[in-house]
C-alpha cells in the first residue's frame, strides 16, 4: 500500500534512463542467471524429486524481504540500498560500513565467479581445450569489458542487459518447452516430482532448509535494483509493481524448470551435475543439438549476472560516498554521468578475486552460491529490522508500506537460514568469515574518518558539505 501524499522526484547527478520496461528487464535479468543454470542439480541432491519446493520457499522468503525493500526504496529513492537504510535507521558508521562491505562483497564475488564461468563456457562452446591460465586471462579480459560498458553509461549497460536477459530467458524457456514436450509424450515420471530423497544424515525438514539456503542464491538480485533508484524515472511510483512482477515471473520460471528437470531426469543423474539443464534437454529432446547451443546460452546468462552485479557494486559505493559514510572521492562522476572512481575500485577488486579463484574446485559454484546467500540473508535480516525502526521517520511524498508482521516474519526466516540450524556446510561460514575480517580491518580508517566529520546522516544527500579526499 502507499501513503496518500503526492509523489516527488529528488534531484540527482546521475542520469535517469530507467523506465518500467527497462527496470523490469533489469530485475528479471539479475535474478535469472548463474544460480538456476548451475544449482538445480545441487538442490536435487539435498531433497530428491521435490527440488521445486526449496525454490518455492526461497521465493517466499525473498518476497518478505522485497516488501521491506519496496517501502524503503520508495521512501528514500537514492542509491546505496541496504547500507543507506541501515545508516538512516541506526546511525552507526561501523554497522553501515560493514553492511555496505558485505553487499559489495556478494556482488563482486558473484561477478568474478560469473566471469570465470563465462570463460569456461566459451571454451566448451568452441570445443577448445583451454588451460587454467587461458581461462583466467579470458575472465580478466571479460571483466575489463564489463568495466568499459559500465563506464560508458548506465543506458549502455541496461541495453546490454536487455539483450543478455532475452538470451538467458530463451535458455530457460527451452528447458520448459522440452519438459512439456516430454510430459505430453508420456516420458515424464510424475511420481518423482513429489518424492523426497534426502542424505542419510538429514531428516526431511533439515534437507529442505539446507536446499532452500542454496536455492536462495538463485532468487537474489531484486535487491540490486534499489541501487539504481537515482537512475529511474519516478522510482517511488514504478518500483512496487515492477519489482513484484519481476519476482513473480522468475519464481514461476524456476519452479517450472525444477519440475521439468526432476520429471525427466532421474535424481541420481541430476545430483552433482555441473550442467543439469543440458542433461534435461538431452534426455527430453535428444535431436536438439544442445551441445552447441546451451553452452553459449549459459555464457550469456552468467555474463548478464556479472554486468548487473558490477553495476550494483559501483552504484552502492557511489551512494555511500555521496552520503559521506565512505570517502567522498568514491562519489566522483564522469562527464558521461557515471561514477568512474567507484567503477575503477570495484573492477580492481574483481580482477584480484578472479586471479584468486582461478584454482577453485569443482564445487566452487555451490560454495559461492551458498556463501553469497549467507551474506545477503544476514543483510536482509538487518534491512527488515530497519524498516520497522524507520516507521517513525516521515517523508513528504507517497511511498509503499509493508505490514509490520511481514517484516517480523522476514527477520525470523532470514536469521534462521543464516544459522547452522539450516544445515549450511562450514565452508560457507569460513569464506564469509574471511571476507568479514577484511571488512573489519578496512573499517578502522573509516571509523576515524567518520569521527572526524561526525556521524550525522542528512536526509537529503545534496545538503552534505563537500569533503576532501583523504
Amino acid at each position: 500500500m502507499a501513503t496518500s501524499t503526492e509523489s516527488t522526484q529528488q534531484p540527482t547527478e546521475l542520469r535517469r534512463v530507467l523506465g518500467p520496461k527497462l527496470l523490469l528487464l533489469f530485475i528479471v535479468g539479475d535474478i535469472l542467471g548463474t544460480g538456476v543454470y548451475a544449482l538445480t542439480g545441487q538442490v536435487a541432491a539435498e531433497v530428491g524429486g521435490a527440488a521445486w519446493l526449496p525454490f518455492l520457499i526461497a521465493f517466499a522468503v525473498a518476497l518478505l524481504t522485497a516488501l521491506s525493500y519496496l517501502e524503503l526504496v520508495t521512501k528514500y529513492p537514492q542509491a546505496a540500498g541496504a547500507a543507506l537504510y541501515v545508516h538512516k535507521a541506526f546511525g552507526v558508521h561501523f554497522l553501515t560500513f560493514m553492511v555496505a562491505f558485505t553487499v559489495m562483497c556478494s556482488g563482486i564475488t558473484s561477478a568474478s565467479t560469473a566471469s570465470r564461468a563465462f570463460a569456461a563456457n566459451l571454451a566448451v562452446g568452441f570445443d577448445w581445450e583451454a588451460s587454467n591460465l587461458e581461462i583466467m586471462l579470458i575472465a580478466l579480459a571479460f571483466m575489463l569489458l564489463i568495466a568499459a560498458i559500465n563506464l560508458r553509461g548506465v543506458s549502455e549497460g541496461v541495453k546490454t542487459n536487455v539483450v543478455l536477459t532475452l538470451v538467458e530467458l530463451s535458455g530457460l524457456l527451452l528447458v520448459i518447452l522440452v519438459g512439456l514436450w516430454a510430459i505430453a509424450g508420456g516420458d515424464a515420471d510424475w511420481g518423482a516430482v513429489v518424492a523426497f530423497e534426502t542424505p542419510d544424515d538429514k531428516n526431511v525438514f533439515l534437507a529442505v532448509t539446507t536446499a532452500t539456503s542454496l536455492a536462495f542464491f538463485a532468487m537474489v538480485g531484486f535487491e540490486d535494483a534499489v541501487n539504481m533508484a537515482e537512475e529511474c524515472h519516478e522510482p517511488n511510483r514504478i518500483f512496487p509493481k515492477i519489482m513484484l512482477t519481476g519476482l513473480g515471473l522468475t519464481g514461476v520460471i524456476y519452479i517450472l524448470v525444477s519440475i521439468c528437470a526432476v520429471a525427466i531426469v532421474p535424481v541420481g543423474e541430476l545430483a552433482g551435475n555441473d550442467t543439469p539443464l543440458v542433461t534435461v534437454v538431452e534426455q527430453g529432446a535428444p535431436d536438439i543439438p544442445i551441445d552447441t547451443i546451451l553452452p553459449f546460452i549459459s555464457m550469456f546468462a552468467v555474463a548478464n549476472s556479472a554486468l548487473i552485479n558490477m553495476l550494483m557494486a559501483s552504484r552502492l559505493l557511489y551512494g555511500m560516498g555521496k552520503q559521506g559514510v565512505i570517502p567522498h572521492g568514491l562519489a566522483k562522476v564522469s562527464k558521461r554521468q557515471t561514477p568512474w572512481v567507484s567503477i575503477a575500485f570495484t573492477t580492481a577488486l574483481s580482477l584480484g578475486l578472479i586471479a584468486y579463484v582461478s584454482n577453485a574446485s569443482t564445487e566452487a559454484v555451490a560454495v559461492l552460491g551458498g556463501t553469497t546467500s549467507l551474506l545477503l540473508l544476514a543483510v536482509f535480516a538487518v534491512v527488515n529490522t530497519a524498516v520497522l525502526v524507520l516507521r517513525k521517520d516521515t517523508v513528504d511524498h507517497s511511498h509503499f508500506r509493508t505490514a509490520a508482521p511481514v517484516a517480523l516474519l522476514g527477520i525470523v526466516t532470514c536469521v534462521y537460514l543464516v544459522t547452522p540450524l539450516s544445515g549450511r556446510p562450514g565452508s560457507q561460514y569460513e569464506i564469509a568469515g574471511i571476507l568479514l575480517v577484511i571488512g573489519l580491518v578496512l573499517s578502522v580508517p573509516m571509523y576515524f574518518l567518520s569521527r572526524r566529520r561526525g556521524e550525522r546522516l542528512e536526509t537529503n544527500p545534496d545538503d552534505l558539505p563537500p569533503h576532501e579526499i583523504p
